[in-house]
Formats: structure tokens, C-alpha cells, sequence
């Protein structure tokens, strides 16, 4: 087959296709022709961007001075991350230029370079720094803003509530002493807020604590560790749980002093009696002052159960238990995942309004309760026994001899006393040894009158014939007289025996072999 004969195919005209091939060269033509007009227009030079300096307040003032500049340069190096350059440029600016107007900031900076640095020894010189800075410049609006770092270096390294609990203790300190400094300070509710976290962790300590008291029936521990909590930390989350603990521990005391074996009926029931009254109030502090807690159904169930009144809570308590527990932000799981990996406690259930406390109380520990329970069991054996007489009262006066006897006055007692008696001849000798007169301040005998026409009939004594006496008893033989020495008796032989002189014959035999007759010559060596 030739190949030239093969004839080209027909080509058929489309007009559709002529005219979409024609737009679309019309528009390519437009395109190139606007390229080569946007080339041609000269571009304007790229401005150079400023440097983000808010933490200066004098950065837009157009000055070439070499502080400026140094602290410029310390501020560029301070957001890169270089703050050992910062820190070294900040302090050649406070060392060379001691009059600079950025004084006061290149020193509030050096602290924020050790700040921004972290880890424990750079939080602690930046501690310093700003202790420092409040010291050079309290007046200052910025040592306001340091103080309020100085707490917060404590805040960042604050443990989980069942760990060391001392940066906590610090932290709670430094943003009270902010807020007590610096009142007037913008820092000053977000100071407020910190200190409510820190007092929430606090809390979570010492409920923890109580509980587990709680649970080893240690109620003396219960009672002294969850009282503090509710004296000291009134916005703690938990606290109608911390109320109704305590009135759980009251109760326990009620049912051991029940189970106690030996104890008087009565002093029983009154011990008992002390203890439910205190179960039952801290049971009713839960309605009235946590009236919309999780727990307050609990606290009206155990009154119930008592036979005890409910109280009813007043509408400014609603009103405000309501709007503490709209604050607290539910614990969500991804809370819960974050708190096994995070270092420090989660503070999401912290209240976040009203006043936290900005003085503690006194703590309420164990050996206070203990002195307590004592005083209670003290009062209660007390209360059964007989008033004692008052010890300040003056003891009363006897009555005397002319006065009948009264209750509150006791009758003097009777003495015996000598006196002259008359044995009728004159002789004034006594008669009668004793005789029974009156107390010493009873009115002496008046004289007889000598001219009277009858005269007193004098007592006749007599003497009474001696008793007769038994016979002394004989003497018996062991009896020994006083002041006589016994004497020694010999032993008696009986009358038909003979007196044997006779030596009884020695026993050689139990003899020490020292007494025997000595070995001679060659003997001594003959063992046999």
C-alpha cells in the first residue's frame, strides 16, 4: 500500500468551537497586556516595623542617649528569650548611668529577666529583685505590680493539697500583704481571686485531714481540724461537708459515751444530752448558712432522725449560697487528666466571689477539744451532787451560853474545867475533880448576900467507898517484867541419869585432808 495515496481526512466547520477559541484569546490578551502596566509602577520601600516595647513607657520618644539605648537593647533581648544579655545590659545601665530616668524600670526588669527564666534558684533572685525594688521605690506605681510577683513566684510552686503545703502557707501570706499595702492597685481583685485559690487548696488540706480522722474515730482530731477549716475559710467549696463531719463526730461521741460501761446512769443521759445539742447545731448551720450545697438534704435528714427542730435559712443566706455555688466551676474529666499530670493543685472549684479572709484565726487543735470533753465530764458528774459551801464565805458565829441554839448558827460545845469545890470543913479543898460549865464567855456565878433570910442549900459531898480491887493475876512464866533482863536457863537432866564425861569419838572422815600427817621422803612422790 503506497502511503502517498492516503488522503488527509475532512475537516468540518464548527462554529461554536471558533467563537469559545476566539473569547478565550481575547481574555489572554487583556491579561498580558495589564502584566507589563502593574510592573511599571514603582514600588514603595518596605517601612522598617518597630519593635514591641510596651513595657517601656518612654519607648516612643525619639532619643539617642546611650541609657535609652542600652535599655532598648536589654528590653529586645528580654522578649527573645536571652536573659542573660538583658541582664547584663540592665545592669551596666544602673551601674553607669545612676541618675537615669530608667532607673526605676531596669530595676524592676532585672527582676523580670530572673522571673521569665523560672526554675527555683532564678525564682528566688527574682524574689529578691522585687523586694528590692519595693524597698528603693514603695511610693511607686510598679511596687505594687512587684509585690504582687513576689507572691505569685510562691503560687506557681505551690504543691497538690496532700503534699508540702508551705509555699501555700507563703503565697497566702504575699497576696495579703498586696492587698494590704496596696489597696488602691488595679492588681488588687485579681490579688483577691489568688488569694481565694490559695485558700480553697488550704482548705482541701485540712478537711482532707479531718477525714481521715473521721475515719479512724479519732473525733477529738476531727473536730479540732474541720472547726479550722470552717473558722478560717468560709468560701471553701466543701464546707457544708465540713459542717456536717463535725456534727457526725459530735455524734460519735454521743454513742461511745453510751457504750461506756460503769458509768452512772444519769451522768450518761447528761453527757449524751450535751453532745446531740452540739451534733444538732452544727447540723443546722449547714441549712442556714449553706442552704443551696449538695449536702443540705443530708443535714435535715440527721435532724429528722433526732427528733430536732429544722431550721428554715433566711433569704440573704439563699441569696448568697446561691451565687457562691454558681461560681464554682464543676470538675470536668479533663480537669481530673490535667491534675495527674500537673505539678501543682487545680484550683477550679474555688469560689469566685466575696471577701476572702485576710486574717486567720486562731487554730483549733486536738488538746483544746480534749480540755473541753473534760470540763463537760466534769460538769456532768457535778451536776448530780449536793451544792459544796461557798470557801469565801465568813463561818458562822456559836451562839453563846443565854441564847437558844439556831441552824446557821451552831450551839457552842461544852468544855470541862477545874474549879474549886467545898468539902464542908472550910478547908477549901477541891471536892468534886470536874465539873460541866458553859462556854468560857457565859456569865460568872453571883456572890451570895450574906444578909439574905434564906440561904442557898449548899451540895453535901461525900466520899464514896473505894471498889474493891481484884487480885493481881499471877505471873506467868514467859512474861518478862520492864526493866529486867531474862536470865538464862540451864537445861535440866532428868534425875536418874548419869553424868557422862566420856569424850564422844572424833570423825575423821569429814576432816580436811590439811590435817592429816604429812608425807615423808619418797612418799611424796607415791601418788597412791
Amino acid at each position: 500500500m503506497n502511503l502517498f495515496s492516503i488522503k488527509p481526512a475532512r475537516r468540518v466547520f464548527h462554529p461554536g468551537r471558533t467563537v469559545a477559541s476566539i473569547a478565550t484569546l481575547s481574555i489572554l490578551a487583556l491579561v498580558l497586556a495589564a502584566i507589563p502596566a502593574e510592573a511599571a509602577k514603582t514600588k514603595a520601600p518596605k517601612k522598617k516595623k518597630n519593635q514591641d516595647l510596651s513595657a517601656n513607657p518612654l519607648a516612643n520618644v525619639a532619643s539617642r542617649q546611650p541609657d535609652k539605648e542600652l535599655f532598648d537593647k536589654a528590653m529586645i533581648a528580654l522578649k527573645k528569650g536571652r536573659f542573660d544579655v538583658a541582664r547584663l545590659d540592665l545592669q551596666t545601665l544602673l551601674n553607669t548611668y545612676p541618675s537615669s530616668e530608667y532607673q526605676m524600670r531596669a530595676k524592676l526588669a532585672v527582676g523580670d529577666a530572673w522571673f521569665k527564666e523560672g526554675g527555683t534558684a532564678a525564682l528566688t533572685q527574682a524574689e529578691a529583685e522585687y523586694k528590692d525594688f519595693i524597698t528603693f521605690f514603695p511610693q511607686a506605681a510598679e511596687a505594687a505590680e512587684a509585690q504582687m510577683k513576689v507572691a505569685d513566684i510562691y503560687f506557681m510552686q505551690m504543691e497538690k493539697p496532700d503534699r508540702d503545703f508551705n509555699n501555700a502557707v507563703r503565697a497566702e501570706q504575699e497576696y495579703r500583704a498586696m492587698i494590704d499595702q496596696f489597696p488602691d492597685s488595679s492588681l488588687v481583685p485579681r490579688a483577691k481571686q489568688k488569694l481565694r485559690e490559695v485558700q480553697e487548696v488550704l482548705g482541701e488540706r485540712e478537711f482532707l485531714i479531718g477525714t481521715y480522722y473521721a475515719s479512724r474515730e479519732n473525733w477529738a482530731g476531727t473536730i479540732a481540724r474541720l472547726q479550722t477549716v470552717a473558722d478560717t475559710y468560709p468560701l471553701y467549696s466543701k464546707n457544708d461537708q465540713v459542717w456536717l463531719t463535725i456534727g457526725d463526730a459530735y455524734a460519735g461521741e454521743a454513742r461511745s459515751i453510751n457504750m461506756a460501761k460503769g458509768m452512772p446512769g444519769a451522768v450518761r443521759e447528761r453527757l449524751q444530752q450535751v453532745y446531740l445539742d452540739k451534733a444538732a447545731n452544727a447540723y443546722g448551720h449547714v441549712i442556714t448558712r449553706y442552704p443551696m450545697a449538695p449536702h443540705v438534704e443530708d443535714a435535715r435528714d440527721r435532724l429528722v432522725a433526732m427528733n430536732r427542730p429544722v431550721p428554715e435559712p433566711t433569704q440573704e443566706a439563699v441569696a448568697e449560697n446561691d451565687a457562691e455555688e454558681r461560681s464554682h466551676q464543676p470538675l470536668k474529666f479533663t480537669d481530673k487528666t490535667l491534675g495527674m499530670i500537673k505539678h501543682g493543685p487545680l484550683t477550679v472549684e474555688a469560689a469566685h466571689v466575696g471577701e476572702p479572709t485576710m486574717t486567720s484565726p486562731k487554730r483549733v487543735i486536738a488538746p483544746d477539744i480534749t480540755r473541753e470533753n473534760q470540763a463537760i465530764f466534769v460538769a456532768a458528774f457535778k451536776a448530780g451532787q449536793p451544792a459544796s459551801p461557798d470557801a469565801t464565805a465568813p463561818a458562822p458565829v456559836p451562839t453563846t451560853n443565854g441564847e437558844p441554839p439556831r441552824s446557821d448558827r451552831p450551839q457552842a460545845p461544852l468544855t470541862f474545867e477545874n474549879v474549886p469545890g467545898d468539902s464542908g470543913n472550910g478547908s477549901g479543898s477541891t471536892g468534886i475533880g470536874a465539873s460541866i460549865v458553859a462556854a468560857p464567855n457565859a456569865p460568872a456565878k453571883p456572890a451570895e448576900d450574906p444578909n439574905a433570910v434564906v440561904k442557898s442549900v449548899a451540895t453535901t459531898e461525900t466520899a464514896l467507898p473505894a471498889a474493891e480491887a481484884p487480885a493481881p493475876a499471877p505471873d506467868q512464866v514467859n512474861d518478862i517484867k520492864p526493866g529486867q533482863v531474862p536470865a538464862q536457863t540451864a537445861p535440866t537432866t532428868p534425875p536418874n541419869a548419869k553424868a557422862s564425861k566420856k569424850k564422844p569419838k572424833l570423825d575423821e572422815s569429814e576432816e580436811s585432808s590439811s590435817k592429816k600427817k604429812k608425807k615423808k621422803g619418797l612418799a611424796k612422790i607415791n601418788p597412791f
